[in-house]
């Protein structure tokens, strides 16, 4: 199962506030930290703040902050939240797909067991568990 990017950004994010709680950092420096283009962060970053992920404030000591403590955020509600139009196979999807198999498919059954133990398992993790500090390399980071 591969993630999306907008997904794996998202979690840089989180585990970068979880890393300097008690600073806010700004959507700018993540970008460059992350070498991330700031414009599809920004979108990233909205999406975390509807999520009730993150909070933003403006002005001079404004930034981003996690809107709960890190320990309180598990990676599985994040990526449960960031790929939300993701499906595994066509007929996961919102509108049921077209596949023409799945009358009489045997295969979706265990594809979803799959899944569900895929996000149980990020559910065992918080941010708390994964927080990045800014010293360390962004290549370590995911």
């Amino acid at each position: 199962m591969r993630l999306a990017a907008f997904t794996d950004y998202g979690l840089r994010v989180l585990m970068r506030l979880a890393g300097a709680p008690h600073e806010a950092v700004s959507t700018g420096a993540i970008a460059e930290e992350f070498a991330i283009s700031q414009h599809h962060l920004a979108k990233v970053v909205r999406d975390l703040g509807r999520g009730g992920f993150v909070r933003s404030q403006r002005g001079r000591s404004g930034g981003l902050t996690l809107a709960r403590p890190a320990q309180a955020i598990t990676v599985g509600e994040v990526v449960r939240h960031l790929e939300q139009r993701f499906a595994l196979v066509e007929c996961f999807r919102a509108d049921g797909g077209a596949c023409v198999l799945k009358p009489q498919c045997l295969l979706r059954p265990q594809l979803a067991a799959a899944q569900e133990a895929f996000m149980n398992e990020l559910d065992k993790t918080t941010l708390a568990d994964c927080a990045w500090r800014s010293s360390q390399s962004p290549a370590a980071a995911g």
